[in-house]
């Protein structure tokens, strides 16, 4: 199962902040993004039903806390559109990233390196 746009935004809040009460994933999100309190709440309530995140209820103020792993969540979501929108070829998705988005120096430095350590492993 893969979270929505919504739950994603909220992972990236845990995962950036650490264990959060619905009030301090609301006030971040609130900062790029027009959203109500009882919505992020209802949204934090049904990712607790799916595992995405856990919740600890022992305080007045539950706090919840990712229990999914950023890059895990990220490979699945990267794994499943590959094979959705590029019928499997990563080099698509790379050059049509590239051709879309001007990378920097240091993403171009970043995407070689790990070129050249993919084709030693590979060795």
């Amino acid at each position: 199962m893969k979270p929505t746009d919504a739950e994603l935004e909220i992972l990236h809040v845990l995962w950036s902040n650490g264990p959060s009460t619905v009030r301090q994933v609301h006030d971040q999100l609130s900062q790029s993004r027009e959203i109500g309190y009882t919505t992020a709440l209802k949204l934090m309530q049904i990712m607790h039903e799916k595992g995405f995140v856990s919740r600890d209820d022992s305080a007045k103020t539950h706090t919840y806390t990712a229990a999914v792993g950023e890059d895990d969540t990220q490979r699945g979501l990267v794994s499943r559109f590959v094979e959705t929108a590029f019928r499997g070829s990563a080099s698509k998705l790379v050059m049509q990233v590239l051709g879309q988005h001007k990378a920097s120096r240091e993403e171009l430095d970043e995407i070689k390196r790990l070129l050249n350590q993919l084709d030693h492993d590979n060795d």
